[in-house]
Formats: structure tokens, C-alpha cells, sequence
């Protein structure tokens, strides 16, 4: 077993395909397919299923894909020190972001970041903020930018930015004049609600629950798994919702939605940059911590 069979694993994994695996690391499909075997001879079991339209990791091959990330961030790791210490920037830093800073925030961050380290490769992985959370804790993720802070002892968290965010309702919706509603006509709205896992929806639980109200409260007539699925739900009439301003910036602009305040409900929540702190932070990580820092909106 070395390194590279492990990361040519992991590219199987990941893509559920031997064929796209090899085009990924530039080998033959029968090479790939004998490093794999090779891995599954030496630790006496099968990795992989090898099922008619793709490939699963066993229960073997997940344990096996979760040792193997770690191994491979740890090479990365050593290389990362030794250009630090001969004070060369290069290679490869995984960052994740939470749906709104992920998909709002960090992409244009990434850009300006990379037109100065242009020999740093930048990885974004965007979920909600659970799922971001536990990839920082599997190793897969190095920094990461949340909606969301979590009572975890093997974390970091630290603030560093605050996001606004608002009761957002259609164009022609009774209130999309208004400036502020009662709590009381918002919890009787129909009312469209973000996934548990994300940060928008912690952020709401927080604010109703400072004021002795809860989820349960809401008319809640859907539950959705994105952003751009709630917004959608708005537009058609479905309900309204709490959404990040970030979220809604251009539908606000061009009238196609409106914002308000909701009123004794403090809507803003803080954006927090996460790491594992039994991890030494890479120098590439270092670098571009003190690229958001000088960067993000506050």
C-alpha cells in the first residue's frame, strides 16, 4: 500500500467510476483497476462494489476512505510546511462554506485570492452547515465560513463578519410595502422553512427562542434543502421566509421580492471561520485566513 494507490481509491470513491477515476489521474482503466485490487489484496477484503452503472464502497471501503483523506491531507500537510519554510506558496487548500457564504461570499473572495497566489489551488465544497461541519471534522475541509456556531470542543470558531437577514415576502404580497410586521402575523403566515442541517434555520431558532417562541410556532407549510429553492417557493405564492439579504440582493433590486423587519426579532446572525484545533493549520490556510480577514465585509 502507498499514497498514490490510496489516492487513486479515493478518486473511485468519490466519482463512483473506475473510467473517470483513471481520466482524473491520468492512468488506464486496467491500472487503476489493478492498484484497487492491489489495495484490496493487502488488506484481504473487498474496497468496492463493482455494480452494472457504478461503484460503492463496502463497509470496508468507507472506513478505509475516511484513513485514506486523512493520510492524504497529511502528505499535503508536509508539503505545505516545506514551501512554507523555503517561503514558496503552491498546492492545493480544500476551504468550505455554508450555502450563503458559499455561494455568496467566498467565490468572488476565491477569485481576488488567486489572481495573487496563482500557484494556490483553491477547492470550494458548498453544504449546509452540518454537512460542512462534519467534513471539517473528517479532515476533508481545512477552513471553512458557516452561518452557525457549534458546541464543539474540537473546533475553532471565530467571528468575522455579521449577516443581515430579513422576513422576505413576493411582489404584490399585502406586506410588500410595509417596513416591519408583529411576530404574531408573521407566526400565522404560511411559511417556508430552511432544512434543519443549515445555518439560516439555527439563526431563526436562536432569534425565536430569545423572545420565548419556537419553530413550532410557525405555520409552516414546506421544508426545503436550499436557498434558491426557498426563493422560488416565494416567488410562486407558496409562503414567505428568513433569508440572508445576501441571498436576495438582486430579486431586491429589481422588485421581484421584498424585505422586512420582523418586529422584537433580532434577525442577525454572525458568519464564523472554522477549523479543527488538533490540526496544525497548513500555511496555505494561514495565508488565506489573513486574505479574508482583510477582505470580508464586517
Amino acid at each position: 500500500m502507498d499514497l498514490w494507490q490510496l489516492q487513486i481509491f479515493c478518486k473511485v470513491i468519490e466519482l463512483q467510476s473506475f473510467s473517470q477515476a483513471a481520466h482524473a489521474v491520468h492512468l488506464s482503466q486496467p491500472t487503476v483497476s489493478s492498484h484497487i485490487k492491489s489495495l484490496e489484496q493487502h488488506f484481504d477484503c473487498v474496497l468496492i462494489e463493482r455494480l452494472p452503472k457504478q461503484v460503492l464502497p463496502t463497509p470496508s471501503g468507507r472506513l478505509l476512505y475516511r484513513y485514506a483523506k486523512r493520510f492524504l491531507a497529511l502528505r499535503q500537510e508536509a508539503e505545505n510546511a516545506l514551501a512554507d519554510y523555503h517561503g514558496r506558496y503552491r498546492g492545493e487548500l480544500v476551504i468550505g462554506g455554508s450555502t450563503i457564504p458559499g455561494n455568496y461570499l467566498l467565490p468572488s473572495m476565491i477569485g481576488d485570492f488567486q489572481k495573487r497566489y496563482a500557484q494556490i489551488r483553491l477547492k470550494l465544497t458548498v453544504g449546509d452547515s452540518r454537512e460542512i461541519i462534519h467534513k471539517v471534522h473528517g479532515g476533508e475541509v481545512e477552513l471553512a465560513l458557516i452561518g452557525a456556531r457549534y458546541d464543539d470542543r474540537d473546533l475553532h470558531f471565530r467571528a468575522i463578519a455579521i449577516d443581515t437577514m430579513r422576513l422576505v415576502v413576493a411582489r404584490g404580497h399585502p406586506w410588500g410595502q410595509a417596513a416591519s410586521v408583529p411576530i404574531d402575523d408573521m407566526c400565522t403566515e404560511p411559511f417556508i422553512l430552511r432544512e434543519s442541517g443549515s445555518g439560516t434555520q439555527k439563526a431563526l431558532e436562536q432569534g425565536l427562542r430569545e423572545i420565548g417562541a419556537s419553530v413550532k410556532d410557525l405555520n409552516v407549510v414546506a421544508e426545503m434543502g436550499s436557498t434558491t429553492a426557498v426563493l422560488q417557493g416565494i416567488k410562486s405564492g407558496l409562503g414567505v421566509s428568513i433569508l440572508s439579504m445576501l441571498a436576495v440582493k438582486e430579486d431586491l433590486r429589481s422588485g421581484t421580492l421584498s424585505a422586512l423587519n420582523v418586529e422584537g426579532l433580532d434577525l442577525n446572525r454572525k458568519f464564523y471561520l472554522v477549523r479543527d484545533k488538533r490540526r496544525i493549520t497548513s500555511p496555505l490556510a494561514r495565508v488565506f485566513q489573513e486574505h479574508l480577514h482583510a477582505t470580508i465585509p464586517s
